[in-house]
């Protein structure tokens, strides 16, 4: 069975975040066809066809909106990325999805949920590009509170002064980014993040992050192409989390070379 097969059995559309999409298609209905109406006895007194120019402008932007919505919708329901232009990627990552994620928030959906659902659309748009760079030009994030939060050896800015003691996922993650040859940091904050990214420039970013960084982490580093991972909180946010080892090695396994074979 190919890979694509198999990530197509394990993906499940993040249903929360369809049916906030078709609320705010509803409601951009109803506010459009209100817009139209309320004015149009004024405009008519201006002139007979001012009113029918009107209707047709805004039918023109709610269509565009909703053919965008559309497309957001299908990309989670399929699995593949159905954007066919990078500036719709582009306005569905940069203002539509935090409008969703604002409008589910307002009827009361719950924000990590709904988080979740923007990094699960985010990362499908990744898959669906296919893209495949060379190990030297991909960078793995990692946040600090990876690390044991006693250590007496801080890895920050520097990750190899880890001793690979195992009483943390650093030393398995260092060892797994040297063996792949990809770029590993960690980042303190946002800040740093964007300082690592405009050195290295990649081309391919992995980054490890509770659903709030990885949000807002993705509408900045865009349009590079991050792919979000969550980490675990067995003892609560950002102190001494965990990682899914296996889905990095997945995520590098599909997206960066091995160096042998790098161009």
């Amino acid at each position: 069975m190919s890979q694509w097969s198999l990530e197509q059995r394990s993906f499940r559309p993040p249903w929360l975040f369809l049916g906030v999409l078709g609320v705010i298609a509803l409601l951009l209905i109803l506010v459009s066809w209100a817009l139209w109406w309320v004015p149009s006895a004024g405009f008519a007194a201006i002139h007979p066809d001012f009113s029918r120019w009107f209707g047709l402008l805004l039918a023109a932007v709610v269509l565009l909106i909703l053919v965008v919505l559309g497309l957001l919708g299908l990309t989670l329901l399929s699995g593949r990325d159905l954007f066919g232009f990078s500036w719709l990627r582009g306005l569905a990552i940069k203002y539509l999805l935090p409008a969703i994620i604002a409008v589910g928030r307002l009827f009361g959906a719950d924000r990590d949920a709904l988080q979740r659902s923007f990094i699960a659309l985010n990362n499908q748009l990744v898959r669906g590009r296919g893209l495949r760079v060379p190990a030297g030009r991909a960078v793995i994030l990692l946040p600090h509170c990876v690390q044991l939060h006693d250590c007496a050896i801080k890895v920050t800015g520097d990750i190899d002064k880890c001793l690979r003691c195992g009483k943390c996922g650093i030393g398995d993650l260092a060892e797994l980014a040297k063996n792949r040859g990809v770029t590993i940091a960690v980042a303190t904050g946002g800040t740093l993040a964007r300082k690592i990214l405009m050195e290295k420039r990649p081309r391919f970013v992995l980054a490890v992050a509770c659903e709030r960084d990885l949000t807002s982490g993705i509408r900045d580093a865009y349009p590079l192409p991050v792919y979000g991972v969550f980490n675990r909180r067995p003892q609560g946010p950002c102190f001494n989390t965990e990682i899914d080892l296996m889905e990095v090695t997945r995520a590098l396994d599909a997206h960066v070379l091995p160096e042998a074979k790098a161009e």
